[in-house]
């Protein structure tokens, strides 16, 4: 078969390796039949994840078909179509037992395209198949549950649960890139008083009023804390996302929000950011990371199939499987290409 194989910081190559096999009776073997790429993904190739090593085939998210169980599986079996979520999960460790998928102790949390081969290729191995795949509704199509396997419960759990919103509160959103417009539509489902998105990008925040933005904020001409300030009676968000992984927008967020408010860091970060302690010690402010941890997904499929989350608004390119690289390139150079979630399938 063909993967997308890491070949260290910057080389990634498209080309021909085994197909994976059963090594455990809990793994199932899935024919991947739509995958997309990932802002990890980009961060990997620049060398920010030491974890993930050269000879890895990449990728988390993926809908299939299933081709092979192991003996233990019970959930799917050979022939169903599935979601195969970004975060594995034991099902009996310390932190399994409490829903905290991300952290397994057991071999799972983020194993898939990153300590494991991942799901940009033809086929892929999943580890403990019945926590870590979702048999797919009828009526809901390949892309748009795509967006279930890491986007919208990133968005959901690490961004709005942890960021601790609450119906009729103000979120401050800085970066609207995929992840902070998958925030923005999370955050709906919570019923705020008013939505913020802030970027420097003036199509990305074209993107954000579409996806439910109440106001966007160009930063790069406008003081975003005046704005929201001004927007909350002085006060800043009750909530303020970051949603880039850079320690510019890192240090935003934290002068965003209003004392007795959250922080929630959704970005994935490859190098160091300062925090601010002398500002934001007598703030009372909450500081929050997270993986995801995918507890939320059955949740949004069946908001997703009843027509309440509107995923297809991400999807605004689509590739054959074989036009990885070039995949790639689009998803790579989103300020040119306009990219948000690129889509893959099998021709």
């Amino acid at each position: 078969m063909h993967a997308l194989v890491y070949a260290g910081p910057g080389v990634k190559e498209w080309t021909e390796v085994p197909d994976p096999s059963l090594s455990a009776d809990t793994d199932a073997i899935v024919r991947v039949d739509a995958v997309t790429l990932c802002g990890t993904d980009l961060h990997i190739l620049t060398g920010d994840v030491p974890t993930v090593t050269p000879g890895r085939i990449l990728g988390h998210e993926a809908v299939g078909t299933v081709l092979a169980t192991g003996s233990a599986v019970q959930s799917v079996t050979a022939g169903d179509r599935v979601l195969v979520s970004c975060i594995t999960s034991c099902g009996t460790c310390h932190y399994c037992r409490l829903q905290r998928y991300g952290q397994c102790l057991g071999g799972g949390g983020w194993v898939l395209g990153n300590t494991v081969d991942g799901t940009q290729a033809e086929v892929v191995r999943v580890p403990f198949a019945d926590r870590s795949t979702h048999l797919a509704p009828t009526g809901v199509s390949d892309e748009h549950l795509l967006m279930l396997a890491d986007i919208l419960p990133t968005a959901y759990e690490v961004g709005v649960l942890n960021g601790r919103l609450q119906t009729g509160g103000v979120i401050a959103i800085v970066g609207a890139g995929p992840i902070g417009l998958a925030t923005v539509l999370a955050a709906r489902l919570i019923s705020p008083s008013l939505v913020v998105a802030i970027d420097t990008d003036p199509g990305r925040l074209q993107l954000a009023k579409a996806f439910g933005a109440d106001v966007v904020i160009d930063n790069g001409h406008e003081d975003a804390l005046d704005v929201v300030r001004g927007l909350s009676d002085g006060l800043g968000a009750d909530v303020a996302v970051e949603a880039v992984g850079v320690e510019a927008t890192f240090t935003l967020a934290t002068t965003l929000v209003r004392p007795g408010g959250t922080v929630a860091n959704v970005g994935v970060h490859g190098a160091p950011a300062t925090l601010h302690l002398e500002q934001l010690w007598s703030r009372d402010i909450t500081l929050t990371t997270g993986l995801v941890d995918t507890s939320s997904t059955a949740m949004l499929m069946t908001l997703m199939k009843a027509g309440v989350l509107d995923a297809s608004r991400f999807i605004t390119h689509r590739f054959d499987l074989g036009d990885m690289l070039e995949a790639y390139d689009v998803f790579g150079d989103a300020r040119a290409s306009h990219a948000l979630k690129v889509v893959l399938t099998r021709s």
